[in-house]
């Protein structure tokens, strides 16, 4: 499951199984399975690893052995390009001129650029801008008066007062204007040729002289900035000379939040940041059963994980180690191989009433990629699906519930389950969000318009940590789930009638960006667009997967497909990009945006409304 975390209940520990509905399905083979994509040889699975493409190749091998076809009756994998995790080159290179001499610094233990640096050069004075904020919501401006222009700021990591639970920016919850991305689209929106990261001194003392470790950070594939982190004892004799205290700043601000911002006099930097990124070729895995009709029903999960962990673990220290990934989801691509064996079987002599298509999506760890590719570029017409059911984490069922998302965005899909969940008395399925939206694989059908159901067993502590092994899986209770899986598809195979695609609007998750409204605040703070993004990126903007009928993007005349590239005065990059603008704006406020459609630029203004 992506890194974008899903704020849902968890599910349940049912022991034993029902054999009129499961008799097929044996925990040891589904557990043999996690006990490869989750081994020590295949090293968390990740995106652009040869680890991956040796997953791949065992996902196409089992379904060749259950006489599966591939889709496009050539290959089973779906072949696209991803640029994979950056690393770092030879040629990075800081030089410092202070008072007229020079000092050149040593990369890895006096500075170190972040993963999300854009990649050259540039040389220039420098500035102090404070924490490198400007959130009118909070009055707090650190470049309030100050000419940034052509030079390098220097910023204090995280924000003023995280310590004070009373503080205005959330208490002790730290807001979306202490993220790396934040300070870095707010620099280039002032101007600044590059941003120098220090460490504030007066909330993390242990750690004023630790550089971030490289790849640990996350954010924009390229924030379109030089962006850079050096330590405490390279700029206080900056401050000393300027006749400042640098820790008397930071406390001062604290205080009553006002900026201490000013220019260094003699102080001047020229940088050379060497960033690399590959763009190498990924593979969803496909195969199909062929049915009576052209329609079908798209069984799918996601098999890649985070392979050592680095910026998308939630165990830090241990960044750099195996993630196995076996809930994470080396349980739902089990299902789905247990699934294709199961159909494959049943229907053996005879052909489904609609085909079944049975998907194994790569980079969904980094945004939804793979599915987002083939929802992009699908080989069978997507009008054809008459739903998508997407498995991801489902091997840890708890306390008898299995949360089962997307209901409401079928016609039938909440009757089917009603009727099917009274075989299956040890699971209690919870409905807690109908909607067709989140953090997995489901929403790239969603946008796409195919009612989908998304099945999940709930978040652990062990999620996104080394500790995700196959020791902890619940071969059994998994079985339940595959139980009501088949169930469901057999319904949605035979049912001469399809259910029809119910549009639900995406719930606020304001720690997600999953709905690139900007809103982080969980009072709801921020005005309202309307659009959903594709998390699939074009090379530069933010394409629309979807736009909420009735929103001011509607409203506008934008449409599903456009790629946003200016919001206001402000070029659109990424997805970060259009947050940080987003947020800067008030609901009533109308905006002029253009978007690529097709092969012209179109202007539309958006008069932006408030959140509901």
């Amino acid at each position: 499951m992506t890194r974008r975390l899903l704020l849902f209940g968890t599910a349940c520990a049912a022991a034993g199984l029902l054999a009129a509905a499961s008799a097929d399905f044996t925990p040891d083979r589904y557990l043999d399975h996690i006990k490869f994509l989750a081994s020590p040889e295949l090293k968390g699975r990740e995106t652009g690893s040869p680890e991956l493409e040796k997953a791949a190749e065992y996902i196409a091998r089992q379904f060749r052995a259950d006489g599966l076809k591939p889709v496009d009756g050539k290959s089973y994998q779906q072949p696209f390009s991803v640029t994979t995790s950056a690393k770092l080159g030879k040629a990075n290179k800081l030089e410092v001129t202070e008072g007229g001499q020079l000092q050149v610094l040593q990369p890895g233990r006096e500075f170190i650029p972040f993963n999300f640096s854009s990649r050259g050069k540039a040389s220039g004075g420098v500035v102090f801008a404070g924490y490198g904020i400007t959130a009118p919501e909070y009055n707090y401006d650190d470049y309030a008066g100050l000419d940034v222009k052509g030079r390098f700021v220097l910023v204090l990591a995280h924000e003023p007062q995280e310590n004070d639970e009373k503080s205005v920016f959330e208490g002790k919850v730290y807001t979306d204007h202490a993220q790396y991305y934040s300070k870095a689209a707010n620099a280039r929106k002032h101007g600044a040729a590059g941003v120098i990261v220090v460490a504030d001194r007066q909330a993390h003392k242990p750690d004023a002289e630790e550089l971030e470790r490289f790849g640990h950070t996350t954010g924009p594939a390229d924030a379109g900035i030089l962006f850079l982190q050096v330590r405490e004892d390279v700029v206080l004799p900056w401050f000393r000379a300027a006749g400042k205290d640098l820790a008397a700043i930071e406390a001062d601000i604290d205080r009553d939040l006002k900026p201490r911002s000013f220019a260094f006099a003699g102080v001047s930097v020229s940088v050379n940041l060497d960033v690399e990124r590959a763009v190498k070729t990924v593979h969803n895995v496909l195969a199909y059963l062929p049915g009576e009709s052209d329609e079908y029903v798209v069984i799918g999960a996601h098999y890649d994980h985070l392979g050592l962990g680095e910026q998308f673990s939630l165990a830090p220290s241990l960044a750099g180690t195996v993630h196995p990934g076996a809930d994470d989801n080396a349980s739902g691509t089990a299902a789905v191989l247990e699934l294709a064996r199961h159909f494959s079987a049943e229907y053996a002599a005879k052909k489904p009433s609609r085909g079944i298509v049975f998907m194994s999506f790569a980079g969904e760890e980094l945004g939804l990629l793979g599915s987002g590719y083939y929802a992009n570029h699908p080989i069978l017409p997507l009008e054809k699906a008459v739903a998508m059911i997407n498995l991801d984490m489902v091997g840890r069922v708890r306390d008898g519930k299995l949360f089962v998302g997307g209901v409401g965005t079928g016609s039938s899909l909440r009757r089917d389950l009603d009727e099917i969940a009274p075989h299956y008395p040890q699971l209690h399925l919870d409905y807690a969000d109908p909607g067709g939206y989140g953090s997995s694989d489901h929403t790239s059908f969603t946008s796409k318009q195919v009612p989908v159901l998304f099945f999940f067993s709930g978040l652990h502590g062990d999620y996104h940590k080394p500790s995700d092994t196959w020791d902890k899986i619940d071969a059994p209770a998994a079985m339940q789930v595959l139980g009501v899986v088949s169930e469901v598809a057999d319904r949605l195979d035979s049912d001469p009638s399809r259910p029809q695609f119910v549009r639900i609007e995406p719930k606020l998750d304001p720690h997600s960006g999953a709905e690139a409204t900007g809103v982080t605040r969980n009072d709801g703070y921020g005005p309202y667009f309307g659009s959903i993004p594709d998390f699939a990126e074009p090379p530069t903007g933010v394409r629309f997967a979807d736009i909420t009928p009735g929103s001011p993007a509607a409203l506008a005349g934008l449409k599903q497909g456009d790629i946003l590239v200016r919001f206001g005065a402000e070029t659109i990059r990424n997805l970060y990009d259009f947050t940080y603008a987003l947020r800067a704006r008030k609901p009533g406020d109308e905006v002029e945006v253009d978007v690529l459609r097709g092969n012209q630029t179109v202007s539309a203004k958006v008069k932006l409304t408030q959140r509901k």
